[in-house]
């Protein structure tokens, strides 16, 4: 079967699974049935947002995951692994994505979520190579770039950004704390803010950044 035979029969599909749907719904509609079950004609994993065309290019507003974009149609988008870092995006996060008429990718934090500053330890799979730190009794994934970023190390103290309402895998690393290096900790309740002399420069936030595709 040629790709063109089954692209046809993909969208053949999807009408028909779309005209179900309406006629699942227009008949639970006449019975005067309220169903539990939430029917809707998103794509699976889509998520809020928009999208739509400027002359810019293509614009799409998703939600990132900890790792890449989740967008409104149900696709999912890479985020580069060093702007993610610098820009310290948390799960949950907003970004606006426009791709370019050259092909072009860029991204922009639009919405951040409402953040909680903590403190843990790095730790490293010895078997994956994989890195997470360990805080608030739970494991948190985090980015190998800004692992690699600030230099850190497994035993290293490390601040990490989580979404202050919602459950999460994932932490953004907004610093790491060598061992023997002097801070200054000031903690209450909920948040942990570290004071120390790192050069604000080297961790000023990236809003944009322009990724270039082949």
């Amino acid at each position: 079967m040629s790709d063109t035979t089954k692209l046809k029969k993909i969208k053949e599909a999807i009408e028909n699974a779309q005209t179900n749907i309406q006629m699942a719904k227009h008949l639970l509609s006449e019975m005067g049935i309220t169903s539990d079950v939430d029917i809707d004609d998103e794509p699976a994993g889509a998520v809020e947002g928009k999208v739509s065309e400027g002359p810019e290019g293509k614009i799409i507003e998703g939600i990132f995951d900890g790792q890449n974009m989740n967008g409104p149609d149900g696709k999912q988008y890479s985020v580069p692994a060093n702007y993610a870092s610098k820009s310290k995006l948390v799960e949950g996060d907003t970004l606006k994505l426009t791709i370019t008429p050259d092909g072009s990718f860029v991204y922009k934090q639009i919405g951040p979520i409402d953040r909680l500053r903590v403190v843990g330890t790095l730790t490293k799979d010895d078997q994956t190579s994989e890195f997470r730190v360990l805080a608030k009794n739970k494991s948190f994934k985090v980015l190998l770039a800004s692992v690699t970023y600030f230099k850190g190390e497994s035993g290293d103290e490390v601040v990490i950004l989580i979404p202050k309402d919602k459950d999460t895998k994932w932490a953004a690393v907004e610093n790491i704390i060598k061992k023997g290096e002097e801070v200054k900790t000031v903690i209450d309740e909920d948040n942990v803010n570290i004071i120390d002399d790192t050069d604000d420069d080297l961790l000023d936030d990236k809003p944009e950044e322009k990724v270039d595709t082949e």
